[in-house]
């Protein structure tokens, strides 16, 4: 059965209400122009905004179906004001051996730093996985240098437990290490 996220809203730090829920299909055009900004402001994300040229709107309908009916995951999605602010993603492992482990990611396009959201969808995916019988960490990866995401992430209780030398290859060919990050249930 599909993980299901209730729909709620939450006053952010600038006093805009904000609204977090599950995405739909017809959500697919705005959330790649997400990805696809999200990925300009900042080297700190997995790829750059260029790699997802491939992606169809149809990709995107079907990637949002699949995740939906994912028993073992969940995506959020934050709107302000009507728009696409940030989402998260919360995975969890089916093997025997890994069941005990979930892991998260989190993006929000620039403009909406520092207002509360990845706090609260922190604070939604915790109690998640928390619900979640049999699930005792989750754990999450960092590119070097993101400051303020490692203090979001130490300040919701995760702590570095690894590190992967030279992990990420920038354009200009700086590499940064990235660094994985748990916390206790």
């Amino acid at each position: 059965m599909a993980v299901l996220f209730k729909e709620m809203t939450f006053t952010l730090k600038d006093g805009r209400e904000a609204l977090l829920r599950g995405p739909r299909e017809e959500d697919a055009e705005e959330l790649l122009a997400f990805v696809v900004q999200a990925l300009g402001e900042t080297e700190f994300l997995l790829s750059y905004p260029e790699e997802f040229s491939g992606f169809t709107l149809e990709k995107e309908r079907a990637f949002i179906r699949s995740n939906n009916l994912n028993p073992n995951g969940l995506m959020i999605a934050c709107f302000v004001g009507g728009r696409l602010a940030g989402d998260c993603q919360l995975s969890f492992r089916s093997g025997l051996k890994t069941r005990h482990r979930a892991s998260v990611s989190v993006t929000i396009l620039k403009e909406f730093w520092g207002l509360g959201i990845g706090t609260r969808m922190f604070e939604e995916m915790i109690r998640l996985a928390q619900e979640r019988e049999g699930v005792r960490q989750i754990e999450l990866e960092f590119t070097e240098g993101n400051r303020r995401a490692r203090a979001l992430y130490e300040k919701m209780g995760f702590r570095i437990t690894g590190v992967q030398p030279d992990a990420i290859q920038l354009k200009d060919g700086t590499l940064l290490n990235a660094y994985t990050m748990i916390r206790r249930l």
